[in-house]
């Protein structure tokens, strides 16, 4: 299993050998810091790495003791800390206050990428759910974007899960068998196939297992 955590720079596109062009995503990757192991002794198995430089004075307590741990530099905290875990068990070996960066990577690499998508604000069901709308004639005036009939027949209710306007967009998103085409190992950098969800500088989660 490997694992990262990067933020999202934006889309381009690279040519391959072959000189077939390849549409991806680049990511900032790295490099993470190892701040806590569960082995055999706890119920989950999982790895907890820290990820960007944070003034410890904008970190909670709980947080600021992991920086000492680790030997983070002076006055500094993570801004990020997650945890990996495998549903095989099967871990890299890693002690705390060790650093992964790209290299544990190669160019082929089948992975998953998590993240938190756009968000959109309050959308109507066009937008939200790709509805069609009402139709374009027979004196129809207001109801072209309209989600039309809501009623549930006889329960006098509107049933739970119904499609409607809502907020949209901020939900955590993980998108799966992506490539990783190119590794910059002096810049951080992984170039993945395709689309990853999230605006440029949201925070992505990598894993292949």
């Amino acid at each position: 299993m490997k694992f990262i955590l990067g933020k999202k720079e934006g889309m381009s596109q690279i040519f391959d050998e072959s000189g077939k062009v390849i549409a991806g995503t680049v990511v900032l990757a790295g490099p993470v810091t190892v701040t806590e192991v569960k082995t055999e002794n706890d119920a989950i198995k999982s790895i907890q790495v820290g990820y960007g430089d944070k003034k410890l004075k904008n970190i909670a307590k709980p947080q600021r003791a992991i920086a000492k741990t680790v030997g983070q530099k002076e006055g500094f905290g993570f801004t990020y800390l997650k945890q990996f875990s495998s549903k095989k068990g099967v871990l890299p070996v890693v002690k705390v206050g060790d650093s992964i960066d790209v290299s544990t990577f190669a160019e082929g690499d089948t992975i998953e990428v998590s993240a938190i998508s756009k968000g959109k604000g309050f959308q109507g069901v066009v937008k939200r759910h790709h509805f069609e709308g009402g139709r374009r004639s027979h004196g129809q005036k207001h109801s072209e974007r309209e989600a039309g009939s809501i009623g549930a027949g006889g329960k006098q209710k509107v049933l739970k899960g119904l499609r409607m306007a809502g907020r949209m967009g901020g939900d955590r998103i993980t998108v799966r068998n992506l490539k990783v085409v190119k590794i910059d190992q002096a810049g951080n950098q992984l170039f993945i196939s395709g689309a990853i969800p999230g605006r440029k500088g949201t925070l992505v989660e990598i894993v292949s297992r």
